[in-house]
């Protein structure tokens, strides 16, 4: 899910934020007193370390057994560099949303209801109204799953995109921000997807609308392999099939006219998870009429990054990333800007979080460093655009429940 670019994002006072902060809390509450626990749930999906406790759930009727979690939290970012329109020193609701689902019988749901943040390296922050209002709304995930069999089923609605390594809200990952290699992918789409799984091959297929833009043109598929407990493989790709002039804040115009392609390799044992993966993008030449979306010369990005985490204790787990991503072409040659720092550009990154839980409360710090290189002056960080560093650090607290 690309976000570099500098535009302004709607306006939202911070009321809203609160407002769906508090519904969300309330409604939760108003349910525990009559709910029974029940086990783990697989959404929302979580890499971890953080970790979901057994849902409340309760009896709706007609609806038979639903289940219910939520997450309650804050952040505090600190960073050098900022561009225009942006602070050194920001604070902000991370997260204030309930989750209900059903997850037995032919037809099932899932409903994500809050506000919600979506820090990202190198690209500049956002409020927590702003950020729920310019991309996926109040309700950023819902759908409906139709399960004829434990090995097949069909989803319809707003979906997670099958796309990268990464899941798209803070707690759902190690690291509280984003990658640079995120930034060039979809969070989440509008369409169908069909699941299908035998023995340790697992495969989906999904018609959508890409990066959120309501045109569904958008083709995306997933395959993994499980090699025993520990390791898994998968390959996921996806691409526009035809043209879409559209742009948002969640639909970036050349991103949303790519090919996507990830291979990613996941280790996970005893204390230990490991997940290197490789991405490749590629956006085509058009002579689309609509001068925004017009590429003369096709330009793409190659990236590669490494996710892993280690339990010191059953409380204490740290976590880092490193990642390298470099986009083709150069100014001269009518390719186009897709890292934001300039046509050509290149960039890495490390990212390190401590992550502290004990039972449903967490708290977690983060210290981040993004260098570009082969920029444009004026594309980058700091006031004038002009220096190609930038580190953050930033801490978040707050309650699953």
């Amino acid at each position: 899910m690309n976000s570099f670019t500098m535009k302004k994002a709607p306006r939202t006072g911070s009321k809203r934020s609160l407002t769906i902060l508090a519904v969300a809390i309330l409604s939760t509450l108003a349910l525990v007193s009559d709910t029974a626990q029940a086990a783990p749930l697989p959404m929302p999906a979580m890499t971890g370390p953080l970790q979901t406790p057994s849902p409340f759930q309760f009896d709706a009727g007609p609806l038979g057994k639903l289940d219910v979690t939520g997450v309650m939290s804050g952040m505090g970012v600190w960073q050098d560099n900022p561009v225009p329109g942006d602070r050194f020193t920001r604070a902000d609701i991370s997260n204030g949303q309930i989750f209900i689902q059903k997850t037995h019988g032919l037809i099932q749901f899932f409903l994500q209801a809050g506000a919600y943040n979506m820090p990202a390296l190198g690209t500049p922050f956002l409020s927590t109204g702003a950020t729920t209002a310019g991309y996926y709304g109040p309700l950023p995930q819902a759908y409906l799953k139709i399960a004829p069999t434990k090995n097949f089923s069909v989803l319809i609605g707003k979906l997670p995109t099958l796309i990268g390594a990464e899941y798209t809200f803070t707690f759902e990952n190690m690291n509280i921000e984003r990658g640079l290699l995120w930034n060039q992918e979809n969070a989440v789409e509008r369409g169908v997807q069909v699941n299908y799984s035998a023995g340790p091959l697992s495969a989906s297929l999904q018609w959508s609308d890409g990066f959120y833009s309501n045109r569904y043109n958008w083709l995306s598929g997933s395959l993994s392999y499980t090699i025993n407990s520990a390791n898994t493989v998968s390959f996921v790709g996806m691409g526009n099939a035809g043209q879409t002039g559209y742009s948002s804040l969640a639909t970036p115009i050349y991103q949303n006219n790519s090919d996507i392609y990830n291979l990613i390799y996941t280790y996970s044992s005893g204390p230990w998870m490991i997940q290197p993966y490789l991405q490749y993008t590629q956006v085509s030449a058009n002579h689309n009429p609509n001068p925004a979306s017009y590429v003369q010369r096709s330009t793409g990005t190659r990236g590669a990054a490494i996710l892993a985490s280690y339990s010191l204790t059953p409380h204490v787990t740290l976590a880092a990333r490193a990642e390298y991503i470099a986009s083709t072409g150069n100014a001269t040659d009518g390719a186009v800007n897709l890292l934001g720092y300039g046509i050509g550009s290149k960039a890495w990154s490390i990212t390190v979080t401590p992550t502290y839980q004990d039972h449903d409360f967490f708290a977690r710090a983060e210290f981040s460093y993004v260098q570009a290189s082969s920029y444009t002056q004026g594309d980058v960080f700091g006031p004038q655009g002009n220096n190609p560093t930038q580190a953050r650090a930033l801490f978040e607290t707050g309650f699953l429940f």
